[in-house]
């Protein structure tokens, strides 16, 4: 299948968001390269133009949209020259010398080498120009001040490409390079600090972000733990792993919520061989609890084990391994049911889980919400529950959490 016929019958992006209409082996691999990076997920506005910018996040410090990198000479990066795009990847720097915000992952695209970042600017500058501007960004002060970025990447910020290890070998080097590099997992799944650096103390344990919940509004959801703990990745395998990036599902659980894009519209598209590199990768990260919270009481499992029987425990099996046909696993395999922060399994459980559009081929039972079911402190007991049952070590939830993602 071409290129271009694999973007229309995806579906998950509009009939709009097309690749370069002129081919070159460059464009190509630049084409391959922009999939890794998941730049269509975050420069394509739903309804909007490819690669036309004014996606909004929205973070701790405001509002940020992102921009037009088609090659419009005025809105886009039209003008500017395969340096001036470098000088962005690498030092999160904009042509006219201005700091990018690293909501752009520079921190982890500064990886990406001198070859791929001039493929990906011959694909970026072969693609439909569009004219098209982003909102602008809404940010309180003192965040609006650009120039303060030049002191936070002081702090915070090491430029330069991968170095492989000579230790490591070819297969696991191109995992690094995929997973740290344009893949920028840990953007996601790493913690910040208070001025929104990743925590390098607990790289990859999980981080929390901000998106959208089924009913629309804007809620904080947690990225699981991807280090060999057992709160992580320690039950996975190398075929686990790779199975759930090519396809979104594996023997234990389907993908649901913010990487529904990532999956979707990047991994998927991954060739065999760099997907099991990426695994290969994953598993070696060593194991890093993070920041763990205490167990719920006795009284609070007691609770909860009751709400787990009456309305979870027929598809997910009193033993929370889940079945081929009605529900995914709970117990041992899923890292999100054992997140430091609770938030995406308090969103699933209130909002059920957000699939992917268009749907992968069902493979479970749809879980239906139970926001209208069970009040704050039953979905606290339930989450604690299933979070200290089976060998699971995750922390207590509490109503007041609930309470922040309804």
């Amino acid at each position: 299948m071409s290129s271009l016929a694999k973007w229309l019958a995806s579906g998950v992006l509009s009939v709009s968001v097309l690749p370069a209409l002129a081919s070159s082996p460059l464009i190509e691999r630049g084409e391959y390269l922009a999939r890794a990076g998941n730049c269509g997920s975050c420069h394509t506005a739903p309804d909007g133009e490819a690669m036309a910018g004014g996606v909004a996040f929205e973070t701790p410090f405001g509002k940020i949209y992102s921009t037009n990198i088609t090659p419009d000479e005025q809105t886009g990066i039209g003008s500017w020259t395969e340096a001036q795009f470098a000088q962005a990847l690498r030092k999160g720097v904009r042509p006219d010398g201005t700091h990018l915000y690293p909501v752009f992952p520079y921190t982890a695209y500064t990886k990406v080498t001198d070859q791929d970042a001039a493929a990906l600017f011959a694909y970026l500058k072969s693609v439909p120009a569009v004219s098209a501007s982003p909102p602008e960004n809404e940010m309180s002060f003192p965040f609006n001040q650009r120039w303060l970025m030049g002191l936070w990447k002081a702090l915070f910020f090491e430029e330069g490409p991968y170095q492989p290890l000579a230790d490591k070998t070819p297969e696991w080097n191109r995992g690094a390079y995929l997973v740290e590099g344009l893949g920028h997992c840990s953007a996601c799944h790493s913690p910040r600090n208070l001025l929104g650096a990743e925590r390098s103390d607990a790289a990859m344990t999980g981080g929390t972000y901000l998106d959208r919940v089924p009913t629309g509004e804007i809620r904080p959801w947690s990225a699981p733990n991807l280090t060999s703990a057992a709160t992580g990745l320690q039950a996975w395998s190398l075929e686990d792993i790779a199975a759930y990036l090519k396809h979104g599902k594996n023997a234990h659980v389907s993908v649901s919520g913010p990487m529904n894009e990532v999956i979707m519209n990047s991994t998927r598209y991954l060739s065999d061989a760099d997907v099991h590199a990426m695994a290969v990768y994953l598993k070696s990260v060593p194991a890093n609890e993070g920041d763990t919270t205490a167990p719920a009481s006795e009284d609070v499992m007691s609770a909860g084990a009751l709400v787990y029987d009456v309305h979870c425990g027929t598809c997910h099996l009193p033993t929370g391994e889940g079945s081929e046909d009605t529900g995914t696993a709970l117990a041992k395999y899923s890292p999100i049911v054992q997140a430091n922060d609770p938030a995406s399994l308090i969103n699933i459980i209130l909002y059920g889980p957000p699939l992917p559009e268009p749907p992968l081929p069902a493979k479970w039972k749809k879980m239906e919400p139970f926001a209208d079911l069970l009040t704050d402190e039953e979905v606290a007991q339930l989450a604690s529950f299933i979070r200290a049952s089976w060998n699971n070590k995750a922390g207590a939830v509490t109503a007041e959490q609930v309470a922040k993602q309804r």
